[in-house]
């Protein structure tokens, strides 16, 4: 469906702008704010304040006429072919919900592309979770056990709509710190649909050419086929690898080393389940801590199971983060290895 638009979109570069006008008309759902290039640059006072950078683009702070503050993205015209503009279009427009980023107006001028929206006043996830020297001159607050619990049930329930909730079921394929948004009371929303496949609501498994998504979180079916069929499962297996590293504080994955797919935390902390040892980390202060701690290492490792239909569907990892810990049982233990670095390969750099 959007996937045959998509291709016929950008097969002819020269007719994109009267395409994508077309495809704005052809689906009136897609009501949003269009700005010109020019009112951009005057909303972030010409860029001046930079938030973030992902794989197609920075991200500035803004501020419209209402002295509303906004979040503007600006796809990269070198690194950016278009297709991540029109996915991101298409798959946020369709949504409405408490835990997704609300997509407040776009522009189209050419190669110049910038999408609005709604400002986050805690920005990504990332900046709260991982300890390194950025953070800590930043003086960022290390999260408690009880916001972190919440944060991952809101991003679970995000997902959950994304797979359930809209008249299509769309599929993110790059879930992690980076694009989790936290506003002033840490309420999470899942952001940066570049990556995101949208599918009729009765099916699950999706085709596509090659991998897509960010080193670390890719689910294995994704980049071999021999595990399984790509599907909403797969944002299930990032959406654990996710949460594990929001419970340990550090990357799964350490792809600053060459040649290795060796996953380090969740390895640890499997052995540590299985021989019901203290899980003794950092933001562990009381029982209470250590019960919520524990729901979330036992649904994150149910999530990153290597077969694809050994995971819970996302109206299920809910349940099992808001239920009773003494219920949930401990998985079989994953196959914990990742894709080997090889940047070149996937649809999504590996910031």
């Amino acid at each position: 469906m959007f996937s045959d638009k998509i291709t016929i979109f950008w097969n002819n570069k020269s007719q994109a702008h009267q395409d994508f006008e077309a495809f704005l008309k052809s689906h009136k759902s897609l009501a949003t704010n269009r700005y010109t290039y020019s009112e951009i640059k005057k909303m972030t006072n010409c860029f001046q304040e930079k938030l973030g950078q992902g794989g197609y683009g920075s991200v500035f702070k803004g501020k419209l006429h209402d002295e509303c503050l906004v979040a503007v993205k600006v796809l990269n015209e070198t690194k950016s072919n278009g297709e991540e503009f029109l996915n991101e279009v298409a798959s946020i427009s369709k949504t409405s919900h408490v835990n997704i980023v609300t997509l407040l107006g776009l522009c189209f001028e050419g190669p110049k592309k910038a999408l609005v929206y709604e400002f986050m006043a805690n920005g990504s996830l990332e900046k709260f979770i991982f300890e390194n020297e950025a953070n800590l001159l930043n003086g960022n607050l290390q999260l408690s056990c009880e916001i972190l619990h919440q944060i991952a049930v809101g991003v679970a329930r995000g997902l959950e709509y994304l797979h359930r909730g809209c008249n299509a079921r769309i599929l993110h394929f790059d879930i992690k710190p980076h694009n989790i948004l936290l506003d002033e009371n840490f309420c999470p929303k899942i952001s940066d649909f570049g990556l995101a496949k949208i599918c009729p609501r009765n099916e699950s498994a999706v085709s596509m050419w090659g991998a897509r998504g960010t080193i670390g979180y890719i689910a294995p079916e994704v980049f071999s086929r021999n595990f399984g069929v790509v599907s909403h499962k797969s944002d299930v297996y990032s959406f654990g690898m996710m949460v594990l590293e929001m419970i340990g504080g550090r990357r799964n994955v350490n792809v600053n080393v060459n040649n290795t797919s060796e996953i380090y935390f969740p390895h640890w902390i499997y052995k540590r389940l299985e021989f019901n040892e203290d899980l003794a980390l950092r933001s562990i202060r009381n029982e209470t801590d250590q019960e919520r701690i524990r729901q979330m290492v036992i649904t994150s490792l149910w999530c990153i199971q290597t077969n694809p239909s050994n995971r819970p569907v996302m109206n299920k990892v809910v349940e099992m983060l808001e239920g009773r810990v003494g219920t949930l049982q401990v998985p079989p233990k994953p196959y914990l290895s990742s894709p080997s670095r090889s940047p070149c390969s996937f649809s999504s750099s590996t910031h």
